[in-house]
């Protein structure tokens, strides 16, 4: 976003994910107060049309995350509608709180409304030290599925394993595809989950069994892929694209992470003065978890 992006106009504030006190509420809002701990949906969206009245958000004309094509949460004070304000619990702080919405919203969209995972399938989960990874990776273990995921380096690797993950694959030493055909018996995996784009995408494509399904809601290494049609459709593979996802799935994962079923991981605070830092240390990648920004 901050290298640019079309439609864009600079200056633009950053910021998807916003936990913090009610300043102030509307004159017709009554079921919020002043003083209350909450958090914010990371989406922008029209609440009028078919879409978002069948509560399918993500599907909207206007759907974007906060701090895309709308100014986002980098700030001091924001003016959000009442609709996307969640309470949270007091067992949740707001470096908690401001780590879950985007990446487990999106995570559990991926997993439960695109890809329909089931108990017992096998899920390959890339990078795992990003917050949809994290995030993938106790989803997918809360369904009890069998889970591969993907890492850097040694550190990386032992924190993915402490999350659950069963096996771990070192993206940079080694053949994802090859790792993942000796782990399942040369099976290959139920599902999965893709948000690098074409540095791992044709890895992706190879590691999953016949009638298997990649869903993807990311191009972090570029937006062009190749893909053979004549493998697509022999091995009758699914690929979907998945964005964020609705109000009603950010509640639904809310309340497992607020049951503590599922849990942020935090890597770094950084005042929000600090912000050039927070952003050059997010570009070195050496982060698991997420990277706090506090006012």
């Amino acid at each position: 976003m901050r290298n640019g992006l079309p439609g864009v106009n600079l200056p633009h504030i950053l910021g998807s994910d916003i936990a913090g006190e009610i300043v102030e509420v509307g004159e017709y809002v009554t079921d919020l107060k002043a003083g209350q701990r909450v958090l914010i949906a990371p989406m922008h969206f029209c609440n009028r049309c078919p879409k978002c009245v069948a509560g399918l958000q993500n599907q909207c004309r206007q759907f974007t995350a906060l701090g895309n094509a709308v100014d986002g949460g980098n700030c001091e004070l924001i003016a959000v509608p009442a609709v996307n304000v969640i309470p949270i619990p007091n067992s949740l702080d707001f470096n908690q709180a401001a780590s879950v919405p985007l990446v487990f919203t999106t995570a559990w969209h991926m997993l439960t409304g695109r890809a329909a995972i089931r108990p017992g399938q096998t899920v390959l989960i890339l990078g795992a030290n990003s917050g949809v990874g994290i995030a993938a990776i106790q989803i997918a273990k809360m369904f009890n599925a069998r889970v591969i995921a993907t890492a850097g380096d040694e550190r990386k690797m032992e924190r993915a394993l402490e999350l659950g993950a069963d096996f771990v694959i070192n993206h940079y030493q080694q053949k994802i595809s090859q790792e993942v055909r000796k782990i399942t018996n040369f099976e290959g995996v139920d599902i999965v989950i893709e948000h690098v784009g074409p540095a791992t995408w044709g890895e992706s494509v190879k590691s999953l069994k016949a009638g298997g399904t990649l869903v993807t809601c990311g191009a972090t290494t570029g937006p062009k892929v190749d893909l053979d049609l004549r493998f697509l459709f022999s091995r009758q593979l699914s690929l979907l694209g998945s964005y964020m996802g609705t109000m009603s799935e950010l509640h639904e994962v809310m309340g497992h992470v607020f049951a503590g079923r599922l849990r942020p991981v935090i890597d770094h605070l950084f005042p929000l003065k600090d912000i050039r830092a927070a952003h050059e240390y997010m570009e070195k990648s050496q982060m698991f978890g997420k990277i706090v920004l506090n006012p």
